[in-house]
């Protein structure tokens, strides 16, 4: 790794596992060697993002675009996850901002889906952290990011290591005590803002030789910026770890997090153009509880070789009760009862346990030192979903059922897999690092779909799938110089079919027998580097070929009755662009100044998203109609995004400005221009949002922070639903402020 960057960032690895870090006197004279257990991040440096090493722990990041966000640098509203803040310089993230909540967040890249970010392998402390990596992969919770020490990105080329997607992963590395240099410390963090919200956040830590530790709680609740949409959030996280011997540390941790939020529904159009805070919803809710525990092994066997394994186990439960026609169907009292109708009652179980082993070394290799990073992973879900119960006639969040669930089914889903990457050092400059990963994945789905007229079960057909997957890739780095370097991978990847892909009601949906996972690649080249302190950039483009996307057309039975056939239907490519430039004209043109700094960055992408091929078919009179959306902009994917703003510092305090720019997109395949009557589909307009946040930090223990998002009150919104938590269009969050005080002994 290149001096440069070794000064400027000692970031270890999660759970007190340090870096095998790269230090260099030049590039022609290279040395691993195993840091102290401490964690490091951003010392001496206010940078909020930096290039991930080429070794991090037991993981390879070389020749792989990647992103290492510094929590405590940011000026951003963490308090309730603002992502286009968190995210301004991560290139091309795509975010849907229809929770203002921050309670959970829905982002992606290149022509992907942000639902419920779906598209990435979401990972706590390295591991799964969604419902189901491979059946049902939404990740209903997101880290408390006041307690989040750094975020890392991986785009496209994190299949190899982290398993199938075609986003890449996103891993909230949670603080763990082992950068607090003495034996207790309290932190508070105390924040109000609009329309009610109200946060605490308090954590005590430690660290000694031998044994580091680290809990925190956190509290947040508020009214929200539309009308029925108060939310209430708590999380509270233990984490300890202890050095049995000077090779083995052994750690552990739990976290639960539950939350209860109210949803306000969506609008049509013209109610959106009225008045974009109002709600024809107010029975809507939504409540989830989260468990997560997890136990780490540490072995260094010596300066050059690790071993980590980690264990973890994910508990949890989603629960949604509504009212959920069309917004233009009023929720209103039945005038023969005198009450509202019944709700809809939805709920899910998810029971995941999961164990990985990584393992890395460095051998010789002639006169080069090569990295070998290996591994296997076990993983098995269990989801038992209930749905479509007759819930009550009440206004507040109530499981309750007047019946049996009319669904019950058991979804299953269990995995597999090997991997390995190696850097190959060819030259004193160039790398090659090859990798490969084999999979066995088996799914399976049963039970009940609903009652007859008669009260007579419906059962699905048993499905169950076994498949195995090779997949490959190579990466590449050839530094130009001592701070810049030329970057390049192809990496295979792919996407299992879902849960919702295996169950089909017998009457009405048939699943192609011949159903088969989507599969493509991912490809990236580009330049990236620092001149000296003042500049840094990343430029490249990249390709994602995306095929065997599954949806569903209609089909014809011999007495002409139509029932949904799910198979494979569409094939789509992303290409484009991805630039990010800092650029700090003090530091370029002064050796020293007396009145601050000023940093000036853009993150700027540009996404050709499309469908190749995708197939439709439809039913007019007796006949079928086929037609094909070749050529068609895939659905949810600007084509430009644009964030850019600047940093300024003097002494300790610092300001931030940010501009967001999103493109318009479409909502749906068809493209549909003219929004449907019920705000369902139809365009997406672009849109221009401006933030300011503001941090002074009076002492090492005293610190303000405030800031406005959504300065010149903006109206407008990232996403249409054709369900929950609409139906119709979400209104983003228009202005709002917030000012947080913080205590630290």
């Amino acid at each position: 790794m290149r001096k440069s960057i070794c000064t400027a960032v000692i970031t270890l690895s999660f759970l007190n596992v340090v870096y095998a870090q790269t230090i260099t006197e030049d590039t022609t004279s290279k040395k691993s060697v195993y840091l102290n257990d401490i964690t490091v991040v951003g010392k001496n440096s206010s940078k909020d993002l930096h290039q991930m090493p080429e070794v991090v722990g037991t993981e390879i990041f070389a020749g792989k675009k990647n992103s290492l966000i510094v929590i405590e640098n940011l000026n951003a509203n963490i308090v309730t996850n603002t992502m286009r803040q968190i995210v301004a310089k991560v290139p091309g993230i795509h975010i849907w901002e229809s929770d203002g909540s921050g309670i959970q967040i829905g982002i992606a890249s290149r022509g992907l889906s942000p639902n419920r970010s779906w598209e990435f392998n979401v990972r706590q402390n390295g591991y799964d952290i969604s419902a189901d990596p491979f059946g049902y992969p939404e990740a209903y919770y997101t880290p408390q990011l006041q307690a989040v020490q750094r975020v890392q990105f991986v785009r496209g080329a994190g299949a190899l290591q982290y398993g199938p997607q075609f986003g890449g992963l996103v891993n909230f590395v949670l603080r763990d005590g082992s950068e607090i240099n003495k034996p207790f410390q309290f932190e508070s963090q105390n924040t109000v803002g609009s329309f009610g919200l109200i946060n605490t956040y308090n954590s005590v830590g430690g660290a000694s030789k031998k044994a580091n530790y680290f809990a925190f709680y956190d509290h947040r609740n508020a009214d929200g910026w539309r009308d029925n949409s108060k939310y209430s959030v708590n999380t509270g996280f233990a984490t300890a770890h202890y050095k049995i011997t000077h090779k083995l540390k052994l750690g552990i941790e739990y976290m639960n997090w539950g939350m209860n939020s109210q949803q306000p529904g969506g609008l049509t159009e013209t109610q959106f153009n009225q008045d974009a805070q109002q709600s024809f919803r107010n029975r809507n809710w939504f409540k989830i509880n989260w468990n997560t525990i997890a136990l780490t092994a540490d072995y260094q066997f010596n300066e050059n070789t690790r071993l980590i394994v980690k264990a973890f186990n994910v508990q949890g439960e989603r629960g949604s009760v509504g009212y959920t026609k069309a917004i233009n169907i009023k929720d209103s009292i039945n005038p023969a009862t005198l009450q509202y109708n019944p709700r809809v009652v939805d709920i899910d179980q998810y029971k995941n346990f999961g164990t990985e082993a990584r393992f890395i070394t460095d051998y010789q290799l002639g006169k080069m030192k090569s990295t070998l990073s290996a591994g296997v992973r076990y993983f098995t879900g269990k989801t038992n979903r209930l749905k479509n119960g007759v819930g009550t006639t009440g206004t507040e969040y109530d499981e309750s059922v007047t019946t049996t669930f009319p669904q019950d089914i058991h979804l299953k889903s269990i995995n597999t897999a090997a991997f390995a990457e190696n850097i190959f050092r060819i030259t004193q400059k160039f790398i090659i690092i090859p990798g490969v990963r084999i999979e066995h994945l088996s799914t399976s789905a049963s039970g009940r779909l609903s009652y007859s007229g008669n009260g007579v079960e419906v059962l699905m057909t048993p499905e169950s799938r076994e498949r195995n997957f090779a997949l490959f890739g190579v990466g590449t780095e050839y530094h130009v110089t001592k701070g810049t370097e030329i970057y390049g991978n192809y990496t295979q990847a792919y996407r299992p079919m879902l849960f919702s892909d295996l169950t089909a009601a017998p009457s009405t949906d048939i699943i192609d027998p011949d159903l088969t996972d989507a599969k493509g690649y991912n490809i990236d080249l580009g330049y990236r580097g620092k001149v000296k302190e003042y500049l840094y950039f990343d430029v490249s483009g990249f390709y994602m070929q995306y095929n065997n996307r599954i949806g569903t057309i209609t089909q014809l039975r011999p007495d002409l009755s139509a029932y949904t056939y799910r198979t494979n239907v569409a094939d789509s490519k992303s290409k484009g662009i991805e630039i990010l430039t800092e650029f700090n004209p003090v530091k370029a043109w002064y050796s020293k100044s007396k009145v601050g700094s000023i940093n000036l960055y853009t993150s700027y992408s540009y996404t050709d998203a499309r469908y190749e091929n995708f197939l439709t078919v439809k039913k007019e009179g007796n006949a079928l109609v086929e037609s094909n959306l070749k050529n068609n902009q895939v659905e949810n994917a600007p084509q430009q995004i644009l964030r850019a703003g600047f940093t300024y510092l003097y002494k300790s305090f610092s300001l931030n400005t940010q501009w967001s720019y999103v493109d318009k997109t479409f909502s749906d395949a068809n493209n549909t221009l003219v929004p449907s009557s019920n705000g369902q589909v139809g365009l997406i307009p672009s849109y221009t949002v401006c933030d300011i946040a503001a941090t002074y930090r009076a002492n090492k223990f005293f610190n303000i922070r405030a800031g406005v998002n959504n300065v010149t009150d903006k109206k407008y919104f990232t996403r249409r639903s054709g369900g929950y938590p609409g139906p119709g269009l979400l209104p983003s969050d228009g202005r709002n402020f917030f000012v947080s005080v913080g205590v630290k002994l």
